[in-house]
């Protein structure tokens, strides 16, 4: 094998846990690769609200946030499929910006740090062997010490390595639809709603250029009870909920047909396979209505980098990078994952949502525990 064929770091995915970990280990002189099946810019299915305590991280990676007058997010507001609603100030905060411009200035500053990022390339495979890995794809091969996967919800490589969570049942976790939509419509910036539906709920809230993201989630039963056809079911199911039929009767829709994605899963991943590093959405999704997912990319990211660079400088050996990772992983994540998926059980059943609705209201302190339990501290 040719020397410049061998990298420091190949990174399979280029959304935010990916893109994030290729800048951090390029800024180090790390030789990096990574591979994204498609071409930026593009639009991804996310509620596209980031916390606030991604900010400082976000900056030291080289996006000047401050200098882009983005919506502040305080303010939640939280619906029921029969309306009844409760407001609560969110205890960090976030802001909005859209995945077709972050994955995008994120992809140029890897560019310029000098990462070899290949869009439009599919991995097929990646084998680890003898202390290094073999990245197969488009007909042809590279080698790296140490990869790390971030290749979202379900890849082709989830399949063809039949990790657990796709080898799954379809049950109440694992089987999800998301649709995104931006749109124009009158609706205070500094504020994030989330509705619920039958066996659902949709956010809205600001991003860039004074466009909201409206992004639901729902179960693939629900699309097939209306012959998948989701003008149909948005009618029937999601516009029962008055906050919706008002949403989606005035507002203006600039993405239609929408951005949709399929096989959804919240069930649990492992962190490391096949002795890959798994970042993001491959490591384990947080449900949207935690609204914390895309900060959740990038502190793994981060984790996934401070184990790599101990490993790569020998000062550990590989299994303790692994080890590291998986336990800085669980410490950060574990039990966020777990609020979310309770939360999850509740949200979507009318009476559930509506009865949990009516129970919060009284007490803003319990609120402020749950959003708390979603969120962490800045990283």
């Amino acid at each position: 094998m040719n020397k410049t064929n061998l990298y420091d770091i190949a990174i399979v995915g280029g959304g935010l846990a990916g893109l994030s970990l290729s800048i951090q280990a390029a800024k180090k002189g790390y030789r990096v690769i990574l591979f994204e099946k498609e071409q930026y810019p593009f639009h991804k299915v996310c509620g596209e609200y980031i916390s606030l305590e991604s900010w400082d991280f976000m900056e030291e990676l080289g996006l000047p946030l401050s200098e882009m007058n983005l919506p502040i997010i305080r303010k939640l507001i939280v619906s029921a499929p029969n309306g009844k609603s409760l407001e609560h100030m969110l205890p960090l905060g976030g802001f909005g910006i859209s995945r077709y411009k972050l994955d995008a200035m994120l992809a140029s500053i890897a560019q310029k740090n000098h990462v070899d990022v290949l869009e439009k390339t599919k991995v097929q495979n990646i084998i680890y062997d003898n202390g290094s890995f073999l990245i197969e794809y488009s007909g042809t091969s590279i080698k790296a010490m140490v990869v790390a996967g971030a290749f979202g919800k379900r890849s082709n490589i989830d399949t063809t390595w039949k990790r657990q969570f796709v080898q799954q049942k379809p049950d109440k976790l694992n089987n999800y639809i998301g649709v995104k939509y931006h749109v124009v419509y009158d609706f205070p910036e500094d504020t994030i709603a989330l509705h619920n539906f039958k066996d659902g709920y949709c956010g809205i809230s600001r991003i860039e250029d004074n466009k909201y993201c409206l992004c639901y989630l729902t179960t693939a039963h629900n699309l097939s009870t209306c012959n998948n056809d989701i003008k149909k079911m948005e009618a029937t199911i999601l516009c029962k909920n008055p906050f919706l039929k008002k949403i989606f009767s005035e507002a203006h829709f600039l993405i239609d047909p929408p951005v949709v994605i399929s096989q959804i899963s919240f069930s649990r991943k492992t962190q490391v396979e096949n002795h890959v590093l798994m970042t993001g959405d491959a490591a384990g999704m947080i449900t949207p209505l935690c609204g914390n997912g895309m900060s959740m990319g990038m502190h793994a990211g981060k984790l996934a980098f401070t184990a790599i660079h101990k490993y790569l400088d020998k000062k550990i050996s590989f299994e303790e990078m692994e080890n590291e990772y998986q336990q800085n992983w669980d410490y950060h994540f574990q039990d966020r994952l777990k609020t979310g998926r309770i939360i999850q059980r509740f949200f979507g059943s009318p009476v559930l949502s509506n009865l949990l609705i009516s129970s919060l209201k009284p007490f803003p302190g319990l609120v402020n525990a749950i959003i708390s339990k979603t969120h962490g501290q800045p990283f």
